[in-house]
């Protein structure tokens, strides 16, 4: 154990610790869970940190070989060497300072290390003065969840509601031409095609991609240049837009310093916006990934209209028995989501006067959801979608006996007409057809016309 000071007094720190004192002092305040900061908001720390390095020499705040070292350090991070030096709980400071000066102290001793320096003495880079110098953890935090939380919806979000897509729409055409029964009240009702439900879960996620790109013009708005309150304090009035600046070089996207730093750093209001799309998004996976569950039900006491991908054995107990594994995990992941966001809004209530306090917990909630969205959507569509057939025969066998049937007579002989051809077939277990052959209720050609499911599936002509 090695002997280091911060401005409370003596600590000590492991030998092998990159972190500090004030990283140490947090490990042992906070032992409450298991959840550390995600990578997303690691690397997204780092990002920041290289930024501010990269302005701060612009300004001719700090000298090139600082910001060099600065850089190689943060760099180092993002590439995944210092993953287990970040040992702070998520529920900590509600500002995340603790975490804002793990990433601080880190950077300090690895950067001093290849000046030359020894770790622990902060020289010759220190943590506060070099490292997070023009910042406050109260602008940087804020600054990392749009960061990371921009990062994971453009790089791993999109893409996978967009192959989603992809594969809905290709079963919507391959499905295009099976007929089978509408199910309304999980009663039967009109006739549609397969393709055409499925045209309706394209549609969901269709309306999703649109729904979190969306989210994302105010998630480009950065915090940084604050400092505490918002006034931007102890830091050079560029030093927010050049380190946007540098932040959209680094990552190849747009961000820009908030307009206004009050609203950025007193209240979480896009990261809500952001989660409540996250929110849809999962309630229409779900619902697509249960209707698809349903339908594959069986498969010999079930609808059996689906004929899904077997991936695993489905019971330790019951030999050749499959189960819809892929829709259970993604309905259980999108309930996760769906909780998450209920934290996330009483998150955003954390706000108060100039600082919102639960800013770990929105990371650590925020970011969940959009990397368990990704990775469920990815599942669904590779191990499920792509896979999944249609059981012709058992679409076309229910549309026969379905008393819905009779819905396409009431416009040529009433509705209550049709109601007692229906009630008449339920009785006696027979079809709408043949009921209404037996009440010579059209001429035969007409009827079969009529009850022909092909003419139901579009409006009349």
């Amino acid at each position: 154990m090695r002997k280091e000071k911060d401005s409370m007094g003596e600590m000590y720190v492991p030998d092998d610790a990159y972190y500090g004192a004030q990283t140490q002092r947090a490990i042992d305040n906070f032992q409450i869970s298991n959840f550390k900061l995600s990578k997303s908001m690691i690397d997204a720390l780092a990002i920041i940190k290289r930024s501010a390095a990269i302005a701060n020499h612009q300004l001719g705040l700090i000298d090139k070989n600082i910001k060099d070292a600065i850089i190689s350090s943060a760099d180092e991070i993002i590439d995944g060497k210092f993953d287990n030096q970040f040992l702070i709980d998520i529920f900590q400071t509600g500002s995340g300072t603790s975490s804002n000066m793990n990433c601080n102290e880190i950077i300090s001793n690895r950067a001093s290390e290849i000046l030359g320096g020894a770790i622990g003495t902060k020289k010759p880079v220190h943590p506060n003065d070099h490292v997070n110098l023009g910042q406050s953890s109260n602008d940087v935090i804020p600054t990392a969840i749009h960061i990371a939380a921009n990062i994971l919806i453009e790089n791993q979000l999109i893409p996978s509601l967009q192959l989603l897509e992809t594969e809905l729409e290709k079963k919507s055409l391959e499905f295009k031409d099976i007929i089978k029964i509408g199910r309304t009240h999980l009663q039967d009702a009109t006739p549609l095609t397969l393709g055409q439900e499925f045209s309706g879960y394209l549609y969901m996620i269709k309306n999703s991609i649109t729904r979190i790109i969306n989210t994302q013009k105010l998630m480009s708005e950065l915090a940084i240049g604050g400092t505490a309150v918002g006034t931007g304090i102890n830091t050079h009035a560029k030093f927010g837009s050049i380190v946007a600046l540098e932040v959209s070089k680094y990552t190849n996207m747009n961000f820009i310093e908030a307009p206004n730093h009050f609203e950025a750093q007193g209240a979480q209001d896009a990261a809500i916006e952001t989660s409540g799309a996250l929110k849809s998004i999962a309630v229409s996976i779900s619902k697509i990934a249960n209707d698809i569950r349903w339908l594959g039900s069986g498969p010999r006491a079930g609808l059996g209209e689906l004929i899904l991908p077997a991936v695993q054995p489905g019971s330790s107990i019951m030999p050749g028995k499959t189960n819809p594994v892929i829709c259970e995990s993604v309905i259980q992941a999108c309930a996760q989501v769906i909780g998450n966001d209920l934290t996330i809004t009483i998150g955003g209530q954390g706000g108060v006067f100039e600082l919102n306090l639960m800013l770990p917990l929105i990371a650590h909630n925020l970011t969940s959801s959009i990397s368990i969205l990704a990775n469920s959507a990815t599942a669904f569509t590779q191990k499920l979608i792509i896979d999944l057939k249609a059981n012709k025969d058992k679409c076309s066998s229910y549309i026969e006996g379905s008393l819905a049937m009779c819905t396409s007579l009431a416009p040529l002989i009433g509705y209550d007409k049709a109601a007692e051809i229906a009630y008449e077939a339920y009785k006696t277990g027979k079809t709408v057809r043949q009921i209404a052959e037996e009440n010579n209720v059209l001429d035969q050609e007409k009827l079969n016309t009529t009850l022909d499911p092909k003419s139901m599936i579009e409006p009349n002509k």
